[in-house]
């Protein structure tokens, strides 16, 4: 079984992101949402720029809340994205007007998971059933009514499988967030493994609000080399 994908989210510093293009990273995130890890579009070009001189092997992923199209299409003329992550209420025509002007141009899609909310297969097909077609992953994360996500918490993994399955059948891939850390992400493998494509991870690899690179590594280890 191949391991899941990988995406370091909130890289703020070229320094940061020239170490980690040794380790077996996937995806590199710039967070453009209001948040502590936000990025100017001048500093996410400059990484950017420089990672594709370098010839890195990461893509890059704009991690958005409730952007308006003409956001999406400014910060994708000016940085090379190869996948927009949207993490609010986004419709799906909103995603539809972007991947008619952007078709070369991944979108994932976060959902934040309520807890003890049920998961039904009928709930689960209307809540995602619009996106067919439109989106390339689901993201799952913790739910929190102020934010998009990065909140690093948690949220019940047994849900899952119910997610994985629907997903499975429409050819969509599922990546899973919050709350991992180097400690408990064998756990998740362990358990889950078989039914996760992509990990997402960020503040479960920083040391005082900062990207923390021994963390990154053994996260990375735990994740590729289950």
């Amino acid at each position: 079984m191949m391991p899941p994908y990988l995406k370091i989210c909130g890289i703020r510093q070229l320094s940061t992101a020239a170490m980690i293009t040794k380790y077996n990273i996937d995806y590199i995130g710039f967070v453009f949402a209001p948040s502590k890890r936000q990025v100017s579009p001048l500093e996410a070009q400059l990484i950017a720029s420089q990672m594709k001189l370098e010839s890195t092997k990461q893509r890059f992923v704009g991690v958005f809340v409730n952007p308006s199209v003409e956001h999406l299409i400014e910060i994708t003329d000016s940085i090379p994205l190869d996948v927009v992550q949207l993490h609010g209420q986004e419709p799906a025509s909103l995603i539809r007007e972007f991947k008619s002007k952007r078709m070369n141009i991944q979108v994932w899609k976060a959902i934040g998971l309520i807890d003890q909310q049920e998961d039904t297969p009928e709930i689960i097909n209307a809540k995602l059933s619009p996106y067919l077609g439109l989106i390339d992953a689901l993201l799952l994360d913790a739910y929190d009514p102020l934010v998009g996500g990065g909140t690093g918490r948690a949220f019940q993994w047994e849900r899952i499988p119910a997610y994985a399955d629907w997903l499975r059948k429409n050819g969509i891939l599922l990546f899973i967030a919050g709350g991992l850390h180097p400690h408990n992400i064998s756990s998740l493998l362990s358990a889950y493994g078989p039914e996760i494509d992509g990990i997402d991870v960020s503040s479960g690899v920083e040391t005082d609000g900062m990207k923390d690179l021994d963390k990154i590594r053994i996260f990375t280890e735990r994740v590729k080399f289950q």
